[in-house]
């Protein structure tokens, strides 16, 4: 490992809010482990919302790209394959990072599960599709964080950082296909909000930091390619280099440590702290928040 601040490992970084994080926690001084299931650009991978059809065609984006981007940075790349609906990757992601360069200062749990069951309603909706988005949306997040804790409690220091979405703490504005959202998503981020209080309270002690990062809407590769059809303008959002410029903030500035267990809302940290020149915060827009597509 070079001289880094630390390591981070960003899951979901192959495009999106993950690939912006990944970017501005290098440009922080970080070496980052990027994480997804697109390794290659033009890998063909299920993407799509709902269950009357399948979508494989490939989506912008690629761990390659994204380690290029970091590289411009100054900082070290390595690009790991990693399937949130996998339990064997999600250990053999980690322990490829640990052997390789030693740390994880900083999880970044961004990707989630994407599939059909996002966007139908709840009696089109199987059983087991609900399931992956548990299996995906909260146990992954978990199991990282379980995988990475010891080291980190070890050195006293560490980042536990989840991208969570409004769509767990209330109802959607509209039913799923008309500008709302499916069960399966909801319920999942809703779940694995609970994930960031608990390290806080039994952890802070070791020296262990952990956040919510709530995205708010935002412009990503897959909203603009798959979402217009289910009823959101993705010209509404906001860059996601807006939520790098928060995660950024909060792995390195001393007064985020008053923020640890918080809900923080990116979009406003990034406006009011002025993270991002030229962008300006815009009026909230009802919608499903946080796109951590891989």
């Amino acid at each position: 490992m070079s001289d880094a601040r630390g390591v981070a490992f960003v899951t979901g970084a192959s495009r999106g809010i993950g690939k912006a994080i990944a970017v501005h926690l290098a440009r922080a001084g970080y070496d980052i482990a990027l994480a997804a299931r697109t390794v290659h650009e033009g890998e063909a991978r299920e993407h799509s919302s709902t269950v009357k059809r399948s979508d494989t065609t490939p989506l912008p984006g690629s761990l390659d790209e994204t380690a290029a981007l970091v590289v411009a940075e100054g900082r070290q790349a390595m690009p790991v394959f990693l399937d949130i609906t996998d339990r064997t990757t999600l250990g053999s992601s980690v322990t490829t990072v640990m052997e390789r360069w030693g740390r994880i200062d900083v999880l970044v749990n961004n990707a989630r599960y994407i599939g059909p069951g996002h966007m139908d309603r709840l009696l089109e909706t199987p059983v087991e599709l609900l399931d992956k988005h548990l299996e995906g949306n909260v146990m992954a997040p978990i199991i990282l964080t379980k995988l990475v804790l010891p080291q980190m409690i070890e050195r006293k220091s560490g980042i536990i950082m989840t991208i969570t979405s409004g769509a767990g703490r209330g109802d959607p504005p509209a039913a799923a296909g008309e500008g709302g959202w499916g069960l399966g998503y909801g319920m999942s981020k809703g779940a694995v909000h609970r994930l960031v209080g608990i390290v806080k309270l039994e952890h802070e002690r070791d020296g262990i930091l952990a956040y919510n990062l709530h995205p708010g809407f935002v412009t990503t590769e897959r909203m603009i390619q798959d979402m217009g059809a289910f009823g959101f303008d993705a010209d509404a959002g906001a860059p996601a280099d807006v939520i790098g410029a928060a995660a950024g903030w909060l792995c390195t500035a001393p007064e985020a440590r008053e923020k640890n267990g918080e809900w923080i809302e990116a979009q406003e940290l990034t406006a009011e702290l002025g993270l991002l020149p030229g962008w300006d915060a815009p009026s909230p827009v009802s919608v499903p928040a946080g796109d951590g597509a891989d």
